[in-house]
């Protein structure tokens, strides 16, 4: 009888093991928080936002059993920017995702934008930046933890490294679906994904995004952001974004979890080369075996593929992901070429241009590719 029972419990814990490690880990990151109030204006305290509507995001990830959630915060206590990283990169997730309000000296400014890691010299895009990186001069030694970090320096922003670049095109992919979602389920303003240099995105090893829901220093927009409503309508469309991007990246049968593939039971194919124009300049991605484009850009704004459009480039290819619009430069089966294609686009001034592959049509990583 102990026998059998001992062996029923093996294997029950084998496959508890086996289930966790197949779980899609969403690292849900609350901005702020405890003495970092973040922007506060008419009355709205950014890091309250932040938290309740990770909290509802959480709750309505919950439900699906292949989901594990795991918050960098659950109360209003204040966490480091490095400890915010490291508790993701400990648990090995699968999607990091920083949730925050913007706030503009312009009380009129309003809308929703999700960044990705990169390198920016847009204004605005570095006034995002700055505010939320302010945080670290409340962390003890900043400077020495951060190399010289000066959140009052452009320079500074601009200088942060894009780390992980393989991670950069599924950053982009999640990023395009929570705007995409936005619109859904919000009124607000679409102002679109964007790239700047955020701290806590700094040394995350896994695709990862920030979210700025609105702009709590806008009086309407405000209200709507501390509203249980709102907060309802913007958890809604953030845990859409998340398990959307799930269902097309994520095959539990996969050891890294995270796939560059479309799963079996997904029978939406996306769409791809939305425009061949002209049809000389465009390959598309079916072609068989292994191939190598370099991405040059994403934009929520379609473009004709003339070299002209692309600082003389081709060919250039375009394929659609959502409300985002993705642009490649050549294919070739060999990554040596690749890489010379990638400092030809960077010397055309396509900085934070980066090697994708792909697999009879279908993206792998690169490292999957390269072996």
């Amino acid at each position: 009888m102990f026998k059998g029972f001992f062996f029923t419990l093996a294997l029950f814990n084998v496959f508890t093991i086996y289930s966790q490690s197949q779980k899609f880990k969403v690292i849900l990151d609350a901005g702020h928080g405890g003495k970092d109030y973040g922007a506060v204006y008419h009355g709205n305290i950014e890091k309250n936002i932040a938290l309740k509507t990770v909290l509802q995001v959480g709750s309505l990830l919950e439900k699906d059993s292949e989901i594990e959630i795991i918050y960098t915060r659950k109360t209003d206590v204040f966490i480091e920017l490095q400890q915010r990283a490291n508790i993701a990169n400990k648990a090995k997730g699968n999607i990091f995702v920083s949730i925050h309000c913007n706030a503009n000296k312009n009380l009129a400014a309003s809308g929703n934008e999700t960044f990705v890691m990169g390198i920016t010299r847009n204004t605005s895009n570095l006034e995002v930046a700055k505010n939320e990186n302010e945080v670290v001069t409340l962390e003890k030694d900043y400077k020495i933890k951060y190399d010289g970090f000066d959140p009052n320096s452009p320079e500074s922003v601009i200088g942060i490294s894009i780390l992980q670049e393989e991670h950069l095109d599924q950053s982009i992919e999640l990023a395009g679906r929570v705007q995409e979602f936005f619109m859904k389920k919000t009124q607000n303003k679409n102002r679109g994904v964007k790239q700047a240099g955020f701290l806590v995105l700094r040394q995350i090893s896994m695709p990862r995004v920030l979210i700025e829901m609105g702009f709590v220093s806008n009086k309407e927009e405000g209200e709507f952001l501390n509203s249980i409503e709102g907060q309802e309508q913007l958890a809604e469309a953030i845990a859409g974004a998340i398990m959307d991007y799930k269902k097309e990246f994520f095959n539990p049968s996969n050891n890294d979890n995270v796939k560059s593939n479309i799963p079996e039971d997904n029978k939406e194919e996306i769409e791809i080369i939305k425009k061949e124009i002209p049809k000389k300049t465009v390959e598309k991605i079916s072609e068989k075996g292994i191939i190598f484009k370099i991405q040059i850009a994403a934009s929520v704004n379609e473009l004709d593929t003339f070299p002209s459009n692309f600082k003389g480039l081709t060919p250039i290819s375009v394929e659609s992901t959502g409300s985002l619009f993705k642009y490649f430069y050549g294919s070739e089966k060999s990554y040596d070429t690749a890489k010379q294609k990638l400092e030809i686009a960077k010397q055309k001034g396509y900085s934070t241009a980066f090697i994708v592959a792909y697999k009879d049509g279908i993206k792998i990583s690169l490292s999957d590719a390269i072996k």
